[in-house]
């Protein structure tokens, strides 16, 4: 998966904060490498389904709680993705 290209579209389809998105293309990038996806799914994971899957979840919710949302679905049909979800509650000042 390309990191970056996911990066911009992201930034497109949602409108996030900058932060937001490296950190969850970050994680899609981790868990694209991390092989689950394919061996649950039978295909690489690409950023049309990153996408597609975010698009899908209630439309107030903020770009980490749409990937969270996801990764909490994968998790209770299939287990093992809640560890590429993401912390918001981190002062990135610290």
């Amino acid at each position: 998966m390309d990191r970056k290209e996911l990066e911009r579209e992201l930034r497109d389809a949602f409108d996030a904060d900058p932060d937001i998105v490296t950190v969850v293309a970050r994680q899609a990038r981790d868990l694209s490498e991390a092989d689950q996806f394919v061996t649950d799914f039978g295909a690489e994971l690409t950023v049309e389904d990153v996408l597609d899957n975010l698009a899908d979840a209630p439309e107030d919710y903020r770009l980490a709680e749409r990937w969270n949302w996801w990764l909490g679905a994968l998790d209770l049909s299939h287990g093992g993705y809640a560890r590429f979800s993401v912390r918001e509650d981190i002062d990135k000042t610290s």
